[in-house]
């Protein structure tokens, strides 16, 4: 039985560390592929055309959302980011699990289209934890920092959507744990309907 591959939704607040755990899932552990996301935003400095985002004109962009090209998309600062549906399909036909890192919002859009997509959300220990982390970036000021925390607050509320909530206090075991979870969702029943039919099948040819 060919495995295909987990469309798999990480989401978490901003500070919970959930860039540094995909890319620690990804060094550590192989068949796992990081969603490029399109994008209308310039190249910055160092950056690549399919590496860190395809880059698109506008017109582009609003040609894939016409044909249903995009997954979810949202527009801030006046450019546009989206996920591309062809992508990620090819990915998971390869038997590659395919990693999104987006919001809440997104993984709405993306459990209405992909039912059996793996929604994850990484929290920190402690609200205090998060300040801290927050705080030790030294990036921002104050009043973002703030700002992030009460953007954490609201997004606690849609938590209970998610199917596994995994903390983030040691990144190695944090790992470890997200990648158990990955492994035991491909064995559930909902995700592995074709096998099982072919199954029955044959145990009525059996009869």
């Amino acid at each position: 039985m060919r495995r295909k591959g987990i469309l798999i939704v990480i989401s978490g607040f901003s500070g919970a560390g959930k860039g540094t755990l995909v890319k620690r899932l990804i060094e550590r552990y192989d068949g796992y592929s990081l969603s490029i996301s399109a994008t209308t935003r310039q190249p910055r400095p160092g950056e690549e055309d399919g590496r860190e985002y395809f880059f698109l004109q506008r017109e582009q962009f609003e040609q894939k959302i016409a044909e249903d090209g995009l997954i979810e998309y949202a527009c801030y600062c006046d450019n546009y980011y989206g996920t591309p549906r062809d992508y990620v399909e090819r990915q998971l036909n390869e038997g590659r699990d395919v990693i999104l890192e987006i919001e809440i919002q997104g993984a709405r859009k993306v459990k209405q289209q992909y039912g059996d997509a793996l929604l994850l959300f990484v929290m920190p220990p402690s609200a205090a934890e998060l300040r801290r982390r927050l705080v030790g970036r030294g990036t921002e000021s104050e009043e973002v920092i703030e700002k992030r925390m009460r953007r954490a607050a609201a997004e606690a509320d849609g938590i209970e959507e998610y199917e596994y909530i995994v903390v983030n206090d040691d990144l190695e075991t944090c790992v470890a744990q997200l990648h158990e979870i990955i492994l035991a969702a491909h064995n559930t029943p909902g995700r592995n309907r074709e096998f099982i039919e072919n199954i029955r099948t044959e145990l009525e040819g059996e009869e």
